[in-house]
């Protein structure tokens, strides 16, 4: 029970997430990514003649299973096998948080920028809400999430997911760079 709950090793999680890419194509030639869920989840939902909520969603279904196994296995490794001993981050990392001005953070989220009184300032409105908008968007122009591209579409050898991949890492450079020290001297 105790690996359980010490983090594990690159080496390991790695090849473990990676080996979820042949078991999808052997069950059933299931593609591994997860913004299709939210499609799935409107199509049986909502009733609307809108053509692109107008599919047979039960097809995938298998989607929402694996969707709600991803939110249970978050609840049961966040709060029942939690690591008791707080997060370990680089000096480095803490000291580039402290130039930003996020002084409070709890595990990997920094408090000062990710809570309800936060969401009411701009900086917190920019970060959330339009963060959250470009995101989404990026995602359905994308074609696909990270992991849909980089860890299915990759292994796929597929060139798009490729550029898609290239250019998630650009703009989260770009986003760490350039654009988090000017949103967070707002």
């Amino acid at each position: 029970m105790n690996i359980l709950l010490q983090p594990w090793p690159w080496y390991v999680a790695g090849p473990l997430i990676g080996l979820m890419i042949p078991l999808l194509l052997l069950a059933g030639n299931k593609a591994f990514g997860i913004s299709s869920t939210l499609r799935h989840i409107c199509a049986a939902c909502i009733p609307t003649k809108a053509p692109f909520f107008t599919y047979n969603w039960k097809a995938e279904s298998w989607n929402l299973i694996f969707a709600l196994g991803m939110i249970l296995g978050g609840f049961i490794a966040g709060y029942l096998l939690k690591n008791p001993n707080p997060i370990e981050l680089s000096e480095s990392a803490v000291a580039d948080m402290n130039k930003l001005g996020i002084k409070n953070y709890s595990g990997l989220i920094p408090s000062d920028i990710f809570n309800f009184h936060a969401l009411l300032t701009l900086r917190g409105f920019i970060l959330m809400v339009v963060g959250g908008f470009l995101i989404g968007f990026g995602t359905r122009y994308a074609g696909g999430c990270t992991s849909g591209h980089a860890i299915m579409g990759l292994s796929n050898l597929q060139f798009p997911s490729l550029i898609a991949t290239c250019c998630f890492f650009a703009g989260g450079l770009i986003m760490t760079w350039f654009v988090l020290p000017y949103i967070m001297n707002l």
